[in-house]
């Protein structure tokens, strides 16, 4: 580490899906029902409303952001200041949709929860969609434990998830029509990974939402070369960004649960640390 984290931001209810993208962080302030953007002074401005809860976001190659919409599972893209549906998952994803990667043909990798994680429901396993550029859908896997925090390697051929529930960091192959194969463990974890990114040495940085929590860079295989403890909250996602991606975001909360943050402000906050390896591949 290059610094020690400070608070970037602070106030908010519950921050999520981070991107570094034209000299700003954008994230979901979820249980706000916002998308929010700050830059590096801490300046920040809400960019649109997502009133079906915003989650994963991303940017296709012209600028335009893609926007998880996850109540009524759509995929929403900012055209000009509005928001207008790109893509409807529906009934194909059993339940909200969750986090999303854009890679860079404009295509997007859709994640779901797959059950009623605050209703209490029994966990069980889903399906990851692709959204194709002209807004058609269809299923690229399946059988995973709560996909989340999509990354594309720099050479576009390898697609990482967190399977939260598993444990672990799953790869893929990438084809050129976005078809995934060749699944394989990419490292078995100690913590439950929630968001993920990227860096320049091939190793990953890993928020963990659930004790012991805070965020781990994780190498291939699973050997932990760095941690960054949170005592009295958790870790729910990273981003790698700034002027050179040297500065690592850390999206934190006591909790993710609506029912019990109330919509509280102060629940979140999102930190930022310099650090020796920059971000590298997407987001």
């Amino acid at each position: 580490m290059k610094s020690e984290p400070r608070v970037l931001l602070d106030g908010l209810v519950f921050p999520e899906g981070p991107r570094w993208h034209g000299g700003r962080l954008y994230f979901s302030d979820m249980h706000a029902c916002e998308v929010v953007a700050v830059d590096l002074s801490g300046r920040r401005e809400v960019v649109c409303a997502v009133e079906k809860r915003p989650s994963g976001i991303g940017f296709r190659p012209d600028g335009r952001m893609l926007v998880v919409s996850m109540e009524d599972r759509k995929v929403l893209l900012l055209d000009a200041g509005e928001l207008r549906v790109h893509a409807e998952v529906g009934e194909r994803a059993p339940f909200d949709l969750n986090d999303m990667v854009v890679d860079a043909k404009g295509r997007a990798y859709v994640g779901n929860f797959g059950f009623d994680l605050h209703g209490g429901a029994q966990p069980t396993t889903t399906n990851l969609h692709l959204v194709e550029a002209d807004g058609s859908v269809r299923e690229v896997a399946n059988d995973l434990a709560f996909p989340n925090g999509p990354a594309i390697t720099p050479d576009g051929r390898t697609l990482i998830l967190a399977e939260s529930f598993g444990k672990r960091l799953t790869a893929f192959d990438i084809a050129d029509d976005g078809t995934l194969s060749n699944r394989r463990t990419w490292a078995e974890l100690d913590v439950y990974p929630d968001g993920i990114c990227l860096d320049d040495e091939g190793c990953v940085w890993v928020a963990s939402p659930l004790a012991p929590g805070g965020f781990v860079r994780v190498a291939a295989g699973g050997e932990v070369r760095d941690r960054i403890e949170l005592p009295d909250r958790f870790g729910y996602a990273c981003m790698l960004g700034g002027p050179a991606r040297r500065h690592l975001f850390l999206l934190e909360a006591f909790d993710s649960n609506p029912a019990k943050i109330g919509g509280r402000r102060g629940n979140g906050r999102i930190r930022v640390v310099e650090v020796d390896v920059p971000g590298a591949g997407l987001p």
